[in-house]
C-alpha cells in the first residue's frame, strides 16, 4: 500500500511517499481501508518530535480517519467486513489502510460523507468535552474563542452558540471573521488590529468572559486571561501560536478564575463512556443539522506534505482532509 511516511522528524518537506507493507489486525482491532483522513495541529508537530508522545519510526501522521473495514481482528463484536466507520488513532491515518483499536471506531452516519467524517471526531469531540465536561458551560456565559477560525476553534464556536452562550471569536484577519460569523459568533475581534484585553472588556461591558478557549498560546493567552471574569474558566487546548505562555499566578488568584487543561485524546481513553456519550450526541446534532464541518481544502494523498505546510502556515480556514479518493 501507499502511504506518507516519516523517517526522521523534520518539516513535511521531509516526508517520503512511499509503498509500505500491508498491516494486520490484532485482538481488538480493524483494519480499514482509508478513504479520507483529515489534517489536524498536532500532525505538524508529531513529524517534527514536538509532540506529547513520539512515534518509533517509520510512522505515518493522520489520526482522524473514515473509511471501510476490510478485515476485523479476534474478540471484535458489533463491526463487520464491508461497514463504513470513523475512527481515531494516534498517528498513522496517512496511508491507503490503517489499523484502528475496535472501541475507537464508531459506524459512519448514513448522511455522513467520508470527507466530513474524517473531520469530525478530534475537533468537535475535543472542543464538546472542553466546554462541557471541563468548563462546565452555561446557558447565558460568555465565551471568547482565540483562533476562532481554525479547526478546532470553529467547532468551539459553532459549539457555544448550540449550547446558549454569547460567542465572541478572535482571529488574525478579517476573513477569518467572517466565517466565524457564519458558525454564529455574536461579535468578532481581530487581535492584529485590535487589542484584545480592552475589546473584551468594551464588549463584556467590563464584566469580562467566562470562558476562553484557548488554542493558541503564546502572548493572546495573558491578554486574554486579563480580560476573564470572577470565577472565570481557560481553557488550555492547545499552542498554535508555537510558545507556551507563562502565566503569572497572581491572576487566577486575583480573578477567582481556573486555568483548566484539557486533552481529549487522554480523556478518551481514562473515561471511555463519558467519551461515548459525548460522540453520540454529536453525531445527534450532525443528524439533525445543528452542526457541520467547514472543509476548506481537499488534498490527494500525495499531495499530503503540501496540507502540512498549509496548517503551519495558517492558511487554513476550519478543516483540511486528506481525500484518498482524489
Amino acid at each position: 500500500m501507499k502511504a506518507i511516511v516519516c523517517n526522521q522528524f523534520g518539516l513535511p518537506s521531509s516526508l517520503t511517499y512511499q509503498e509500505v507493507e500491508n498491516p494486520s489486525p490484532k485482538k481488538g482491532e480493524l483494519l480499514i481501508t482509508v478513504k479520507a483522513c483529515s489534517v489536524n495541529f498536532p500532525d505538524t508537530l508529531i513529524i517534527q518530535g514536538k509532540y506529547q508522545f513520539k512515534p518509533p519510526f517509520p510512522f505515518s501522521p493522520g489520526s482522524d480517519v473514515a473509511g471501510i473495514i476490510e478485515a476485523v481482528g479476534e474478540e471484535v463484536k458489533g463491526f463487520q467486513i464491508g461497514d463504513e466507520v470513523v475512527g481515531f488513532i494516534p498517528f498513522g491515518g496517512f496511508a491507503e489502510k490503517a489499523i484502528i483499536p475496535a472501541k475507537d471506531c464508531f459506524p459512519k452516519p448514513s448522511g455522513m460523507s467520508m470527507v466530513n467524517a474524517s473531520a469530525f471526531l478530534l475537533a468537535y469531540g475535543t472542543s464538546f468535552h472542553a466546554l462541557k465536561d471541563r468548563a462546565k458551560l452555561q446557558e447565558g456565559e460568555t465565551v471568547l474563542v482565540l483562533g476562532a477560525s481554525g479547526g478546532v476553534g470553529i467547532t468551539a464556536v459553532e459549539l457555544s452558540k448550540l449550547m446558549g452562550a454569547k460567542v465572541i471569536a478572535a482571529a488574525s484577519s478579517d476573513e477569518k471573521l467572517a466565517l466565524c460569523k457564519e458558525f454564529g459568533a455574536d461579535v468578532t475581534i481581530n487581535y492584529t488590529t485590535e487589542n484584545l484585553k480592552e475589546r473584551v472588556k468594551e464588549l463584556t461591558n467590563g464584566k469580562g468572559v467566562d470562558v476562553i478557549y484557548d488554542p493558541v498560546g503564546g502572548d493572546f493567552s495573558e491578554q486574554a486571561f486579563r480580560s476573564i471574569a470572577w470565577k472565570g474558566r481557560h481553557l488550555v487546548i492547545g499552542f498554535a501560536n508555537g510558545q507556551i505562555p507563562k502565566i503569572p499566578l497572581n491572576l487566577p488568584l486575583l480573578k477567582g478564575a481556573d486555568i483548566v487543561g484539557v486533552f481529549w485524546g487522554v480523556f478518551a481513553q481514562k473515561e471511555p463512556q463519558k467519551s461515548l456519550q459525548n460522540i453520540h450526541q454529536l453525531l445527534t446534532w450532525f443528524a439533525k443539522g445543528d452542526i457541520k464541518p467547514h472543509i476548506d481544502a481537499t488534498y490527494s494523498l500525495d499531495d499530503a506534505p503540501k496540507a502540512l505546510e498549509d496548517m503551519m502556515d495558517r492558511k487554513v480556514k476550519g478543516k483540511i482532509v486528506i481525500d484518498l479518493e482524489k
